[in-house]
């Protein structure tokens, strides 16, 4: 009697072997890393422009063009002021280019309302804090006005915090609740608009 090598290797008839099964297995999570990485490099791109164009007017052309980033006397003479101005930038410009970064990679879109991302981001930065870019555009700002001791820099930020406060909860945070639902519900839960946790926050 003839046996199939199923059979003959103890295994029923009409079943895929190992091999087959692997390379099936292979070749699908090749085509999901390839149309991931084919939606990644828009998503990068994207967000690169609009990082220049948003924060760098936002953060950088706007205390310049208030300031010309020319050295004041440090406000009400108190010198930590200047020391302060310097460390809040440092700290800052990290954060801003870390959560751009994972809008892109992780969250397949970008910062931009045309381009949204596909999935929501909460991870990195966005443990500690539901609005990471904004906290840290503002931070650019602020330290720039502690630096240069100018308190129209300092207006200037109050004013694009109220912007942004505005935007968040008019417009940004009502589309989140309507793409990601219970998921986007928690995590507004567990980790504030504007005030950093001191802890990161971990989902599950």
């Amino acid at each position: 009697m003839a046996y199939s090598r199923n059979v003959l290797a103890g295994r029923p008839i009409g079943c895929r072997t190992d091999r087959s099964a692997r390379q099936k297995t292979g070749s699908g999570g090749w085509r999901t890393a390839k149309i991931i990485a084919v939606r990644r490099f828009p998503a990068i791109f994207g967000s690169a422009i609009f990082l220049v164009i948003a924060p760098g007017t936002v953060a950088v052309y706007g205390p310049w063009l208030i300031s010309r980033w020319r050295i004041a006397p440090p406000l009400l003479g108190f010198w930590p002021f200047r020391i302060a101005g310097p460390l809040l930038i440092a700290a800052g410009l990290p954060v801003l280019l870390d959560s751009f970064a994972r809008f892109a990679i992780e969250g397949l879109g970008t910062p931009a309302p045309v381009a949204p991302p596909q999935h929501l981001v909460i991870t990195g930065w966005y443990r500690f804090v539901r609005n990471p870019m904004y906290v840290a555009v503002l931070m650019l700002i602020f330290g720039q006005g502690l630096l240069f001791g100018s308190v129209r820099v300092l207006e200037y930020g109050v004013i694009v915090w109220l912007g942004f406060f505005a935007f968040v909860v008019v417009y940004e945070e009502p589309t989140l609740r309507r793409k990601f639902g219970p998921q986007y519900e928690e995590y507004c839960l567990h980790v504030h608009r504007w005030i950093l946790r001191l802890r990161p926050w971990r989902n599950g």
